[in-house]
This record gives C-alpha cells, sequence and structure tokens, in this order.
C-alpha cells in the first residue's frame, strides 16, 4: 500500500483545557511547531516531556502518534492512538487516524471497525467515508466501499477523487459504463487534474480506443507536464499504434522524471530491441537488473538479446539466472539447451531439453489450473510492454507515483515593507531595478538612512534594534507626534516583534495623514506578520503545497488558511491610493494566496509583473501557485525567469521540478 501522509490537527490545541499549566501550553506550542517544520524526533521529545508532566493529555497522544507515523513507526503511532481513545473514548479524529494506520498496515478488520466507531461518533463527517472507502476498495470490498464514496459525494460534490476512486470500484466489478462516467464525472469535477484523464485513457486503451485514449493522455500532460504516469500512458498507445519513436520518447521523459523507474526501463529495451537499436537496449536491460535483481524476465529478455548479439557464454549466464530464480520456467531451459548445443555441451543441451519437455507436460495438463505458472508455456511471448501498475520484483517503480505526495513544500517568498536595514544597498534585485519616484521622494522626505524597501530580514543586530525602537520612543510624544515618526516607530515595533503596538501605531500614523500609500503597506505587512506568528506557523510565511491533488483526503497534510481579510484591505487601500505601486499587488497576492485565493493571487502577481517586468520575487511567487493549479510548466518557466533574475532558491525548485 503507498505510504499515505496523516494531516495535522492544528485545532487540537483550542481542546486544551483552560486550567491547563503554562508549561503544558508551552510544551503543545513547541510540539506543534516541530510537527510543521517536519522535525518529528523534536516532536516526539517535546511530547514526552509534556506527557510527563500531563499523563492525562489525550491530544499529547495524539500528536505524538502523527509524528511516529511520519517517521514509519506505525506500531508506535497505532499504540499512541490506542492511548489517546482511552483517555478520551468519543475522540473521533483518533478513531480516524487510528484507523488509516491500521489499513497501511494491512489490518484491515480493526481498520474497518474504527472507522465505524468515528462514523458512529460523527456520521456529519464526511472524510471518515472516504478513508473507509479507500480501505475498502485495498481490501477489495467493492461493493460497500462505492457505498463509502457516495457518501462521501453526498456531503462534498467537488472532490474528483471520490469518483475517481468510485469508478475503480466499479471497474473492478467490471462495470466498465459506470466506471466510465465516474472518471467523466472526475474530469468535470476538476478540469485541471490529470488523475481522471489517466483513469479513463486506461480504459479506453483497454477497449482498444486508442485515438480517444491518446486525447485523454495528451490532455493529462497538458495539466500536469511533471506527472510520469501520463508520459508512460501515452507511451503504451503509441506502441499499439505502430509509432515506436514517439513511445520511446515518452518512455525517455517518465526516466528524466524517475532515473530508477525499472518498469520504464524494461519498456524501453523492448522497443528499442524491436528497431534494432540492441545496444541502448542492452543498457536498459542492465538498468532493470541493477534496480530489480530479482525480476526473472529481464534475465530472460536479456539472454534473447545476448544471443542475437552472438555473445553466447553471457546469454547462457542469463538463462541460468532466470532458471535459479524460477526453476519452472520452460522456456529458459529451452534457450539454454540451444546454447549448450551450440558450445557442444550436448548432455547439457539434453538434460535441460528434458526438464523443459516436462515442466510443459506439466503445464498443459493444468491449463485450467490458473494458478499455474504462465512461464511453463512456451507460445508465450514476453516482450509485450507491461503496464503502468505492473510491478517488477525489487522495482521502485513506486516511487515515480509517490514522488509527488511525499509532501514537498516550498515557501512563498515574504511581503514587502519599508523597514531599517543596516546597508540600504544591499536589496533584492528588485528593489534595485524598480522605480516608484513616490516611494523615493518619501524615503528622503523622512531623511533616515536605515529607511528601505525590503522583503528580507533586517541585518540589524536584535540589540541594536531594541535601541533604535527606544530612541524612537523616546522621542515620539502623545502631545505632539508627527507622521514620519510614528511610521518609523511602527516599523521599529514590528521588528523586535511588538506586533499589537505596531498596529497601534500605524493606526495613528494614518489618522495623522490617511492619503499615504505607504503606511497601508506597512500595516498590513504588521498584520500579517502578526497572524502568523499567533498561528504558530512554522515561519513567517505560510507554505504552499506541491502535491499530486488537494483532494486526496488520504494523502495530504491540507494546509490551514487564516484570515487576512483586514491585511487585504489595507492592501486594497494603498493600491487605491497609489495604482503603480507593484509592492502593493505583490503583497496582496501573497495574502491572497495564503488565503486560499489563488487565482485571485494570480491576477494581483501578474499586475506587479507588468507594473515592473523584472519583479524576480512575482515571478518566483506566481510560478509556485501555477505548479499548485496544475500548470507545472509555466510556473517552472516563471520559476526560471526568477532565478534568472536573481532569486537563488529558484535553482532548488527547479532541480525537483524542471529537471532536463
Amino acid at each position: 500500500m503507498r505510504k499515505v501522509v496523516i494531516a495535522i490537527l492544528f485545532v487540537l490545541f483550542a481542546t486544551t483545557s483552560v486550567v491547563a499549566q503554562y508549561n503544558r501550553d508551552y510544551f503543545f506550542y513547541i510540539g506543534r511547531r516541530q510537527m510543521m517544520d517536519n522535525d518529528f524526533k523534536e516532536a516526539i521529545r517535546t511530547l514526552n516531556v509534556l506527557l510527563r508532566f500531563d499523563e492525562d493529555a489525550y491530544e499529547g497522544y495524539f500528536l505524538r502518534g502523527i509524528a511516529k507515523y511520519n517517521l514509519d513507526d506505525l506500531l508506535g503511532a497505532e499504540a499512541d492512538f490506542t492511548e489517546a481513545i482511552e483517555k478520551n473514548p468519543v475522540f473521533t479524529t483518533a478513531f480516524t487516524y487510528r484507523a488509516i494506520t491500521r489499513s497501511r498496515l494491512g489490518n484491515y478488520d480493526d481498520a474497518l471497525s474504527d472507522f465505524r466507531e468515528a462514523i458512529e461518533l460523527r456520521p456529519d463527517l464526511p472524510n471518515p467515508y472516504y478513508s473507509r472507502g479507500v480501505t475498502r476498495l485495498l481490501n477489495q470490498q467493492f461493493k460497500e466501499a462505492i457505498e463509502d464514496f457516495d457518501n462521501f459525494i453526498r456531503y462534498e460534490k467537488k472532490v474528483a477523487d471520490a469518483y475517481i476512486n468510485r469508478g475503480v470500484c466499479h471497474l473492478y466489478l467490471k462495470d466498465t459504463v459506470r466506471a466510465y462516467a465516474d472518471f467523466d464525472l472526475g474530469i468535470r469535477t476538476n478540469r485541471e487534474s490529470p488523475f481522471g484523464y489517466n483513469r479513463r485513457g486506461v480504459l479506453l486503451m483497454q477497449q482498444n480506443r486508442f485515438a480517444e485514449a491518446e486525447k485523454d493522455f495528451d490532455m493529462a500532460v497538458k495539466c500536469d507536464s511533471m506527472l510520469a504516469m501520463s508520459f508512460f500512458n501515452r507511451a503504451l498507445v503509441y506502441n499499439e499504434t505502430n509509432r515506436p519513436m514517439q513511445s520511446l520518447a515518452d518512455l525517455d521523459r517518465v526516466i528524466q522524471l524517475d532515473s530508477t523507474s525499472s518498469i520504464t526501463y524494461f519498456n524501453r529495451a523492448i522497443i528499442r530491441s524491436r528497431i534494432g537499436d540492441y545496444n541502448r537496449a542492452l543498457e536498459d536491460y542492465n538498468k532493470v537488473a541493477q534496480y530489480s535483481p530479482d525480476n526473472v524476465l529481464v534475465y530472460y529478455n536479456r539472454a534473447l538479446l545476448y544471443q542475437q548479439l552472438g555473445e553466447i557464454e553471457r546469454a547462457k549466464s542469463d538463462y541460468t539466472k532466470a532458471i535459479e530464480l524460477y526453476p519452472d520456467f520452460a522456456n529458459a531451459y529451452l534457450g539454454r539447451s540451444y546454447l549448450r548445443h551450440l558450445l557442444r555441451d550436448y548432455k547439457g543441451s539434453r538434460s535441460d531439453k528434458q526438464i523443459a519437455e516436462r515442466k510443459i507436460a506439466e503445464y498443459k495438463s493444468r491449463l485450467n489450473d490458473t494458478t499455474y505458472s504462465i512461464y511453463a508455456d512456451t507460445t508465450r511471448r514476453f516482450d509485450k510492454l507491461l503496464s503502468f501498475e505492473s510491478k517488477l520484483a525489487g522495482s521502485s517503480f513506486e516511487r515515480i507515483t509517490s514522488r509527488r505526495t511525499n509532501d514537498e513544500k516550498m515557501a512563498l517568498l515574504p511581503l514587502f515593507k519599508f523597514t531599517f536595514t543596516q546597508d540600504s544597498t544591499e536589496q533584492t534585485a528588485t528593489a534595485r531595478k524598480f522605480h516608484s519616484q513616490r516611494a523615493e521622494d518619501f524615503i528622503k522626505q523622512l531623511d533616515n538612512p536605515l529607511l528601505a524597501i525590503s522583503c528580507r530580514e533586517s541585518n540589524i543586530l536584535p540589540d541594536s534594534l531594541v535601541a533604535i525602537n527606544r530612541r524612537l520612543k523616546h522621542s515620539v510624544t502623545a502631545d505632539a507626534a508627527t507622521f514620519g515618526q510614528l511610521f518609523q516607530l511602527a516599523i521599529s515595533e514590528s521588528l523586535v516583534k511588538q506586533y499589537t503596538n505596531a498596529v497601534n501605531t500605524y493606526t495613528a500614523a494614518i489618522q495623522a495623514l490617511p492619503t499615504n500609500p505607504f503606511v497601508y503597506l506597512n500595516r498590513a505587512a504588521t498584520q500579517a506578520e502578526m497572524i502568523d506568528f499567533i498561528s504558530s506557523i512554522d515561519n513567517a510565511y505560510q507554505r504552499i503545497s506541491i502535491e499530486s491533488d488537494p483532494a486526496r483526503q488520504l494523502h495530504n497534510r491540507p494546509t490551514r488558511t487564516y484570515n487576512y481579510d483586514e491585511a487585504i484591505a489595507d492592501l486594497t487601500k494603498a493600491i487605491k491610493l497609489h495604482s503603480g505601486f507593484a509592492y502593493a499587488y505583490y503583497n496582496r497576492a501573497n495574502l491572497y494566496a495564503l488565503s486560499g485565493k489563488l487565482p485571485e493571487a494570480y491576477e494581483d502577481y501578474s499586475k506587479a509583473i507588468e507594473l515592473n517586468p523584472h519583479f524576480a520575487e512575482a515571478y518566483y511567487n506566481r510560478g509556485l501557485i501555477q505548479i499548485y493549479m496544475k500548470d507545472t510548466r509555466k510556473g517552472c518557466l516563471d520559476i526560471s525567469k526568477a532565478g534568472e533574475l536573481g532569486i537563488e532558491e529558484a535553482y532548488e525548485v527547479l532541480k525537483n521540478y524542471a529537471k532536463q
């Protein structure tokens, strides 16, 4: 079963008893923060301390169970979820996640029992129905799984995966009509997801409707140009329609995405052998042997290839290896018999032939026994391309399907704001290239050499920032504070993380001069930082998760969203007062992204780039947004542009998502 990642429910902190001690709250806070940093080992140590203080803290056992799960300690996770349930017998979420853990352990009966408890406790929650449906699908309880997906769809009609999984169930029940209808519904629910197109395309391919299947795989590639499955499936269509070069091109692309894909090397070797490219086919079989050393077919097929190349000893060695792996492989005995005859080992040749004939006779006597090995059937060919779902012994091919679901996260670059920095020339590439006369005049007016616009952390030492804050606070009196004094005091308060004071000071500055757009920009940035700090987000800016599909309930850790409405309203005011200020559009795009409003974020990043074609940070963040929205190709182009303009983080992203 493919690894699933359990979602961390940080809302648990809200359920902590109001009489909890300070230390308890602190350890919860630190433990959750460490888990958001994916530092699960440290999180376990922190939660251990918490549980020593309070053995009844069921939320602590639950969080520690999640940490253990993510470290593949499934038995430990199950034990902690069990402890949480014993402390709180109506802990619905613990039942759900213990069920998921047990499902991954292959303990489907107990997993289904836990799902039943969770659903009885909260029959109005849709997610347990979905998760139980997946478990029943894995347990081959297809009719029951369909019922669960039906129940889930009653609550959530816009989750494409529910329709796709229900379609898979229908497919296993041989109801291709309903399967096709569900795949079609999945596609209509989310036309940007490649998974529905792939499922429907495979069904069409099985029905020999190759032209229609090819269109579906083309759409899947268009939706996500980094998903290997789509290229692999299209390669099969090209092969079936006698277009070997196009098939090889798609298999090449799969290998670019996963250089250890045994099944892809195997298929490419077969096609290369057919077109006479024997040496490169041999290289591919060598790769399969390297990554899947227990695969019988690689040695059998490579022996045939060696035989064609006249390397008899190597061919004989491969037949021997195939026989060692599977002693009932009649074809391998016949092949080795032929080679031994060529080498004048007549006794060995005769022995191999006799063994092969005995295997064949046994096979013919058991033609109705479907458990008998196909390898005794000498009429069977073993040069047919294997499907995406096929598995080779020792194969690492599953990494293709899981590569994009391992919860990789990339942070948006932060908000721009007026800040204090030691060297104003040490700004971003964007800040040097973007010209706003109004902003420059404003900085000159305040006459502070430390003042600059930046999205980076201040390089002034913390002690110096505290000293600056004290000096500015001393110079500002309640009765005679100017706008400039208030603005700079608010900056210093924000830098020493006195967020409430900073927001109040910015508000006073706005009352003094309500037509200045820059104070709204900074107040919005401070409000966002305050929300992030209070909400215990792992760094100053929410992260966007690059995953296979946001709808995959079992496989994803959902990204929380927070209310940035007031900050967005400030930025909208800043834009109204200064419509050509690219930073305001960029900042609002960031907050839209953190609020889950990705189309709006895309539009604002685009406006910022329109105002400043060299806006590197906007290209970078827009690229992440597009990757998240499944337009990987365009997203990588934007990130490439950001790298060209000086964003070093861009190349780390491209290394993972745009390998050439």
